[in-house]
């Protein structure tokens, strides 16, 4: 498909506010990582395998979404943010449950 045909949200390539951009990815990074970590950790705590089955309905119920709005302009951050907080999420209690 040809840039002119992806609709009127496409960013163009020397309009992406880094600055902005990468904030909104760290902010939204760390409250992600934190809430994944708090809920697998409380789920962990009742069962493992509980907390591996919800959060991977819960990331697979969202991927859909979340790759359509990947060319938003300011959702792509937040996309980029919440990705990047889960995965941090999930090693973090991946590495909780290891060591403990």
């Amino acid at each position: 498909m040809s840039p002119e045909h992806d609709g009127p949200y496409r960013a163009q390539p020397d309009s992406v506010p880094w600055a902005a951009g990468i904030t909104v990815v760290v902010l939204v990074a760390s409250l992600g990582a934190t809430a994944v970590y708090a809920f697998g950790a409380a789920l962990a705590a009742v069962h493992p395998l509980l907390a591996v089955a919800v959060n991977l309905v819960a990331a697979a119920g969202v991927a859909p979404t979340a790759w359509r709005w990947r060319y938003t302009p300011v959702v792509r951050w937040v996309l980029a943010g919440a990705a990047l907080g889960v995965l941090l999420g999930w090693l973090a209690v991946l590495i909780e449950e290891i060591s403990g």
